[in-house]
């Protein structure tokens, strides 16, 4: 099933759902005894998205606590301006941003402390009621 490419209608059913927890960025050489949630190789080291509590038990060091905010619509790989927008609709909010793109969805991952400040942005991006 191909995904939506209109960005009006990727904007008005995005759909944003908060995934319940805390997660972490670390960087490390091989793998983790953890589930990775998201993973990006990059030369430093492997980049591994976590739970909190997992990078806490393995005694992994991090600096960067953050809520997971999923947008629900099935966002095409080719879609043009999703990115954009919502980085854009952030930044007005003064919220920091790390935008995971999956094959169905894209996922933000923004300071747990803001999540329901980048909710209400996201809200008045889509034009529909904050929360």
């Amino acid at each position: 099933m191909s995904g939506e490419t209109d960005l009006a209608r990727l904007l008005a059913t995005m759909a944003p759902q908060v995934r319940p927890g805390r997660f972490v960025f670390v960087s490390v050489e091989g793998s983790v005894d953890a589930e990775a949630l998201a993973t990006v190789v990059e030369p430093e080291g492997l980049s591994v998205v976590l739970r909190a509590e997992d990078a806490d038990r393995l005694g992994l060091t991090y600096d960067f606590v953050a809520a997971w905010i999923t947008l629900r619509v099935h966002s095409a790989l080719e879609a043009v301006g999703l990115t954009a927008a919502v980085s854009t609709a952030l930044t007005d909010a003064g919220i920091s941003c790390n935008v995971v793109a999956g094959f169905h969805h894209d996922h933000l991952l923004v300071p747990a402390e803001y999540v329901e400040d980048a909710l209400s942005a996201l809200a008045r991006l889509a034009g529909t009621p904050e929360r």
